[in-house]
């Protein structure tokens, strides 16, 4: 992981001149918007019990769509929590419904057709106002006006978050002054530093209105694509699922190199170790193995859906009858029934039209659209995390320690990297009496790092321990330790 130090500072400066660039062409001299206050939603009984809006941000020729929840706690001087879903592609509902929002789906009761909305009591809502975003462009309810405008890439759309981020705050005056921090999960942990860069470097060119940025937010977060594929091999050593044996294997094969393979002893051994992990659900490796929903698979739970909801059964006689129909029954059971819970709701009429979603511009809504027209044109942002502790930054990583996308090990071994001072060593944090993870800090001048694994969470962590994420989110953000 040691780089030159002279590679370091030039790449220093070249990500600072290539952000005043891109600052300078992006940010519009005015700035189009539309916000609704949206108080009942389909699904949902009653009045909402929190401030939500909806709205869009102009940013060039792209409209972003974006669900903004007012802090039921003091909003005028909780902090401004701009957060990112991973993908890319996926949209802002994402993190709202399934992640750190005030709404869940109710699946207990679920008898089909519209699903209902219930509240969520471990919103991170609780104590900080926070914008929930549809980006890349063509994720959620965005849309460009022109075509040209779907084509996107990591760098571009860092740079429209940051421009979006000014623009919204132009729109909402009251809110311009509070302390504000960048969340991000899982993919979007390639953005979450860049972003940080560019406000910085738009705040010291003298963009308007100033950004109080404090600090960042990162959830089992996408950093260095190469050492988080080279990390699972010992991470599925771990937990035992490779035998020692394979495993010393593939260190004396590979040499610890598992991505870039060219040694033949080594790829057999890569070969024999796929097989053995192939089946295991890379998201949780608790959870039973699903499958991702295809369009075929997602017309045919639909399908399924439509002939219970005629039926009227109750869903466990539905889910009885759905495991004997399919070839492979848990494949669309688990997890992912809730994820198409959110594309059949969103793609409701009425509820486009509570959230104000403009008529023609989205032809279907999709959790995360994997079809966008865009570029991974980043996958190492290592020298950003370390150009940004030198500036006084508070910053939290947390992962689920059964998360196999983007394992705790290589998170560990990156915030190594960044050789950091550690505050307070090793050591378990508690909720409700009970050990919730591990934590360690680290400071350097300033800089503040808190790193916490979530017990027994996978990817993404507050889908599987939403209480635990709260109170982690929550003791961190009024700078109390874990």
């Amino acid at each position: 992981m040691a780089r030159p130090k002279a590679m370091l500072n030039s790449r220093s400066q070249g990500i600072e001149k290539k952000w005043v660039y891109i600052l300078l062409v992006l940010v519009s001299a005015s700035v189009a918007s539309s916000q609704y206050i949206v108080e009942t939603l389909p699904g949902f009984p009653g009045r909402l019990p929190f401030k939500l809006e909806t709205g869009y941000i102009s940013v060039g020729e792209v409209e972003f769509f974006y669900y903004f929840v007012q802090s039921t706690g003091n909003p005028g001087a909780d902090s401004l929590l701009f957060f990112m879903n991973g993908g890319p592609g996926c949209s802002g509902l994402n993190a709202f419904l399934f992640q750190i929002g005030p709404l869940k789906f109710n699946i207990t009761d679920y008898t089909g057709g519209l699903p209902s909305l219930i509240y969520e009591p471990d919103a991170w809502t609780k104590t900080a106002n926070i914008i929930f975003i549809d980006a890349p462009v063509g994720a959620g309810f965005s849309y460009a006006t022109t075509a040209s405008a779907y084509n996107s890439t990591d760098t571009l759309n860092t740079a429209q978050m940051q421009t979006f981020l000014r623009n919204w705050l132009v729109a909402h005056p009251n809110f311009e002054t509070n302390p504000v921090f960048i969340g991000s999960d899982s993919y979007a942990g390639i953005y979450n530093p860049m972003l940080a860069t560019a406000i910085l470097q738009g705040n010291k060119a003298g963009l308007k209105p100033y950004v109080h940025l404090k600090g960042m937010i990162l959830s089992c977060p996408n950093t260095d694509s190469h050492l988080e594929a080279n990390s699972r091999i010992p991470f599925a050593h771990r937990l035992a699922l490779i035998s020692d044996a394979l495993y010393q294997a593939l260190e004396m094969d590979c040499g610890g190199e598992f991505v870039d393979v060219t040694n033949a002893n080594c790829t057999e051994d890569l070969a024999a170790y796929d097989e053995l992990v192939e089946l295991i659900n890379k998201q949780n490796v608790l959870d039973p193995d699903c499958a991702l929903l295809s369009p075929k698979s997602k017309e045919a739970f639909k399908l399924v859906i439509s002939n219970q909801e005629k039926h009227r059964r109750s869903l466990q006689e539905f889910t009885k009858d759905y495991l004997v129909s399919l070839p492979r029954p848990h494949d669309l059971w688990c997890r992912n029934f809730e994820y198409l819970l959110v594309d059949i709701w969103g793609n409701y009429p009425g509820v486009q039209d509570a959230l104000h979603v403009r008529p023609g511009t989205v032809s279907e809504f999709f959790r995360c659209n994997i079809s966008l027209a865009y570029t991974e044109d980043v996958d190492n942002v290592l020298d950003y995390h370390k150009n940004l502790t030198s500036l006084g930054m508070q910053v939290l990583v947390f992962s689920g320690d059964h998360d196999f996308v983007i394992p705790h090990n290589g998170i560990e071994e990156w915030i190594k990297w960044l050789d950091l001072t550690v505050d307070i060593e090793w050591r378990p944090w508690f909720v409700d009496g009970q050990v919730a993870g591990y934590t360690r800090k680290y400071t350097d001048s300033g800089y503040r790092l808190t790193y916490a694994t979530i017990k027994g969470a996978g990817h993404s962590p507050p889908e599987y321990k939403r209480r635990e994420c709260y109170e982690m989110f929550h003791r961190w953000i009024h700078y109390y330790p874990l």
